[in-house]
């Protein structure tokens, strides 16, 4: 499983995250919109992340997941179930020129109609998503 290393934008919190493979999903919910101003880019990781420097702000987006971020330049971080076992990283924040294979929509009843991926992907509801961590 690749390592890959990150930092916000004022370099303050260095991240480090084994991910499960070197796939980008995206995320089309209202919150994640609102949070990223657009679809949500990121890569899955099974495995905790691991910060130094200083330590993200958490917030808790709802009963069951939390959103981290640079309490001093605001870099979107994470997003991870409280339960455990998932932490999704917008891939913007990963240094380097990783291969990525974007495969993977969800949330996709929430896109709106003014933008559209090209490529084909697997197209999950959120229902279907809720389903899936139940």
């Amino acid at each position: 499983m690749p390592t890959h290393q990150g930092t916000c934008l004022c370099g303050a919190i260095q991240l480090s995250v084994t991910l499960d493979e070197t796939r980008v999903s995206a995320c089309h919910c209202s919150m994640c919109r609102k949070w990223s101003g657009g679809p949500l880019l990121v890569a899955h990781s099974t495995q905790p992340l691991q910060f130094s420097g200083a330590q993200p702000a958490v917030y808790d987006s709802s009963d069951w997941a939390q959103r981290g971020f640079c309490p001093s330049c605001g870099t979107h971080l994470f997003y991870r179930l409280k339960a455990g076992g998932f932490d999704a990283v917008p891939v913007g924040v990963l240094d380097g020129d990783t291969a990525w294979t974007f495969d993977l929509q969800v949330y996709i009843d929430e896109k709106p109609a003014f933008y559209c991926f090209s490529n084909p992907t697997q197209n999950m509801t959120g229902a279907e998503v809720i389903a899936q961590f139940s």
